[in-house]
């Protein structure tokens, strides 16, 4: 005998219903749209992102960076590698501790900043929000993040 569920109980397993799926959708389509914004800077999305934590706090070490935009080193560093080939920063042994990296803008890294001042103009423009909603999805996503976090722990 089959039981049925009753008609307002939404259906769990709809691909839909899932949040995990609408957070990697939107993620997958948000990536998408930075293609073609990025690539007259000659940036990917990743390496965007260590350029954006290291704007806002230069001379990172290899593992702080990571934590920073959430990549292990085996994603971080050929990234670093190919940013360093591009002359945006440099890695240099840590003088207290040479076992440890640290990375820094070059003049080049530095300079890139002014150009991607234009990149989240560009794309609040591709998502048709506005500041305010785009303000609140980010801190209710930060929020979301943290809960998630703790229960991984």
């Amino acid at each position: 005998m089959t039981s049925r569920r009753p008609a307002s109980e939404p259906h769990w397993l709809a691909l839909d219903h899932q949040l995990c799926y609408a957070l990697y959708a939107a993620s997958l389509t948000m990536t998408k749209l930075y293609k073609p914004i990025l690539a007259p800077l000659g940036l990917t999305y990743p390496q965007y992102l260590v350029l954006l934590a290291l704007w806002e706090a230069d001379d990172l070490s290899v593992s702080a960076l990571g934590e920073r935009v959430s990549l292990d080193s085996g994603t971080l560093t050929p990234l670093l590698k190919r940013l360093e080939a591009g002359g945006l920063i440099a890695r240099l042994r840590d003088a207290d501790d040479e076992r440890r990296v640290r990375i820094t803008l070059t003049a080049a890294g530095r300079a890139l900043k002014a150009q991607a001042r234009a990149v989240p103009r560009q794309m609040a423009a591709a998502t048709g929000c506005e500041f305010a909603e785009i303000a609140s999805l980010t801190q209710r996503l930060h929020a979301l993040r943290g809960r998630l976090t703790q229960a991984s722990a």
